[in-house]
């Protein structure tokens, strides 16, 4: 399998109609022919599976995909729960470019991104 850095950005929302380039996150992770996350590479080489958050002034925060005991994946940039930003349906979506997926933010929010490379 292929490991692939993907680059989400904010999707249109009320405070962004346009969406923004200065909100989302850039992951690598296996994907198969169809874009899907090849999970049996990923559980073979979970720390290869890195994520960087950019979120306006914030400063970027890095870490990790994890799949949850709540059976969901997530990105997380420290041990335990507190920081974990899950995904609606990560496990459904292929990810391809021009693609929407949502996570829920560090503020409990649900977000919409847009899948703007997958290199």
């Amino acid at each position: 399998m292929a490991f692939k850095t993907i680059r989400l950005e904010l999707a249109r929302t009320p405070n962004h109609p346009e969406g923004s380039a200065e909100y989302g996150y850039e992951f690598r992770v296996p994907l198969d022919g169809e874009g899907h996350i090849d999970v049996d590479t990923w559980r073979d080489d979970k720390t290869a599976c890195t994520v960087k958050r950019f979120w306006g002034e914030e400063d970027p925060e890095e870490g990790y995909l994890i799949h949850t005991r709540h059976r969901t994946w997530a990105f997380s940039y420290a041990p335990g729960e507190e920081d974990d930003e899950p995904f609606f349906r990560f496990e459904s979506h292929a990810f391809v470019e021009g693609e929407y997926v949502s996570l829920t933010g560090h503020d409990g929010r649900i977000h919409p991104f847009r899948i703007v490379s997958v290199a």
